[in-house]
């Protein structure tokens, strides 16, 4: 028996629930525009929990330390990429609402700073990063400070290696040494990252780990820890572990995917809909379709049909591994809606000869135009559709991998994406201001 199919009526319709989705629904959020958000799930899982701006820059050796100069570079060297593109004072306020969003939820971070802050990756490397969670920033000041500090893996566990991380850091950090440990109730097989943040949130676990903490930490006085510190109000968890056990403590991420990058995913799924947004999770839009009072999304789940009509749409699909951009025999096509794409003339153009080119490879940099307020452009170079924008990593002309810019790219032109649908939905034909808020 067929069903009718169940209808949603909002202003906002957001496609993609990566990092440059839930930022769209956030800042819509905050500006009182009624969104809904639909997206199979995206690569927030596999995410460091780090939030970069730029770290590197072009084929120059080295990384970043003032990632604000960087972007005056940029703009001067490429600048059709979508930073380049977005007002210094937006991508500021952009990188401020979204981590005091999170704050405000339990997770704190630390502010977007003039400086790139070192960030420890989960082997050991060093990468910089604007912005990062508050239970792993105690780990560039131990490292900065060549501070005595134990790095603890456990039995069973993954994915993480203490010996590892020492013997990639110990140049630069004599004074790190590692432990092993068995988790807390926990001593046979195979152990979870999550599984094992799950178990610290309750007040036993925390006490028993704590203990063994400190029994190991001898005349060390930091931590460092692979990303297990809680699920849920990791904060909380953070602060409890360096009471009970008078260690500095500090995170790691480990392999994807992270706890680091899980508690982002389920702080958005719990956190938007507590500020009004309609999220319908796990399902991909099947067909997009633009009348002249709105735009229909098509798209079902196990119950049946579902249809979201909105005022306006942002396009916030990614690239290749979120299915936003498929490559096939004759080139790259946009998936929903056979926007036109930006990419090599042909399939012998996509990569270098050199894997490690430092140039990177053109392929990389494939992706759809839009216009300045981020509407994606036709075949014949005009807006698509006055009430489609776009964000994220699905944008040209930018290689978010090789600059360390995934973060910066989704929440500058997702931030661009709402300014545009704010100013379409309430002030037509005029102009909008950097930093209005309708909260």
């Amino acid at each position: 028996m067929n069903q009718e199919p169940r209808h949603f009526t909002t202003q906002l319709a957001v496609i993609g629930s990566g990092i440059a989705g839930f930022a769209a629904s956030i800042f819509a959020a905050r500006r009182n525009i009624r969104s809904a958000q639909v997206g199979n799930t995206g690569a927030v899982a596999y995410t460091t929990g780090y939030l970069d701006l730029i770290g590197k820059q072009g084929s120059a050796p080295g990384s970043v330390a003032d990632p604000w100069q960087a972007l005056k570079t940029l703009r001067e060297s490429e600048p059709q990429h979508p930073l380049s593109r977005v007002a210094q004072a937006e991508i500021r306020q952009a990188f401020a609402e979204f981590t005091e969003f999170l704050g405000e939820f339990g997770l704190a971070y630390s502010a977007p700073g003039e400086r790139n802050l070192t960030a420890l990756s989960p082997i050991g490397t060093l990468k910089p990063t604007l912005c990062m969670p508050a239970t792993m920033a105690a780990g560039p000041a131990a490292l900065a400070g060549n501070a005595a500090c134990v790095i603890v893996d456990i039995h069973g566990l993954k994915g993480f290696s203490g010996a590892e991380m020492v013997a990639n850091l110990g140049q630069q950090w004599p004074a790190l040494s590692t432990q092993r440990v068995t988790f807390p109730d926990m001593a046979r097989g195979e152990v979870y990252p999550e599984v094992m943040a799950r178990a610290l949130e309750v007040p036993a676990t925390r006490a028993k780990f704590a203990a063994l903490l400190k029994a190991l930490a001898g005349p060390a006085t930091v931590i460092g820890l692979p990303a297990i510190l809680g699920m849920h109000g990791p904060d909380q968890v953070h602060a409890e572990l360096e009471r009970l056990s008078g260690l500095e403590i500090f995170e790691i991420p480990t392999m994807p995917p992270s706890v680091a990058g899980l508690r982002l995913r389920e702080l958005f799924e719990q956190a938007l809909p507590r500020k009004g947004v309609t999220l319908i999770p796990q399902q991909k839009v099947s067909a997009l379709s633009f009348e002249d009072d709105g735009a229909t999304l098509a798209l079902s789940d196990s119950y049946g049909a579902i249809r979201v009509h909105a005022q306006a749409v942002i396009l916030a699909t990614g690239r290749f591994m979120s299915g936003g951009l498929h490559a096939h025999q004759s080139g790259v096509r946009e998936q929903l809606l056979d926007l036109p794409v930006t990419q090599p003339a042909s399939r012998a153009e996509w990569y270098r000869e050199r894997c490690t080119d430092p140039l990177g490879h053109p392929i990389n940099r494939a992706g759809i135009e839009v216009d300045d307020l981020c509407r994606p452009l036709s075949k014949e170079g005009g807006v698509y559709n006055k009430r489609l924008f776009a964000a994220g990593s699905i944008l040209a002309h930018h290689d978010w991998i090789r600059s360390r810019s995934g973060a910066g790219i989704a929440l500058a032109t997702a931030f661009k994406a709402v300014t545009g649908v704010e100013q379409f939905l309430f002030n037509p034909g005029r102009p909008s201001r950097v930093g209005h808020n309708r909260r």
